[in-house]
């Protein structure tokens, strides 16, 4: 019985951070970069990998998380805008991509990546 109700609220916790995440993601306001170019495809020089999530594997999650990373002239990440995937990933995702370092351009430039997770 107790084992029963400890199983419960593990589960119901479970349930209101995916629900508090996806909140987030849902009524997160998108921000407006009209003046400037999406995606000018500079070279990416570092590409950090971090480890699958613990609360991914316990859920047997996996997939892709589609992220806007705006990114300095001198290569270095400045922002990082999920557009797309499982929440329990995008954190993960965007703790990656913020890692990461492009080739140095004359101005900012937005790059679109997606970032693969799968089990080991």
């Amino acid at each position: 019985m107790i084992r029963k109700m400890v199983a419960d609220r593990r589960l119901t916790s479970l349930y209101l951070v995916l629900l508090a995440v996806s909140s987030w993601l849902f009524f997160s306001p998108q921000s407006s970069t009209a003046q400037q170019d999406v995606s000018t495809r500079r070279k990416l020089l570092e590409h950090v990998t971090l480890p699958y999530p613990n609360l991914a594997r316990s859920m047997a999650l996996q997939g892709s998380v589609k992220v806007e990373a705006l990114v300095a002239p001198d290569g270095s990440v400045k922002a990082v805008d999920i557009k797309g995937g499982h929440p329990v990933l995008a954190e993960a995702a965007v703790k990656t991509v913020r890692q990461w370092r492009w080739e140095p351009a004359t101005r900012e430039t937005h790059e679109v990546v997606e970032v693969k997770f799968a089990p080991e």
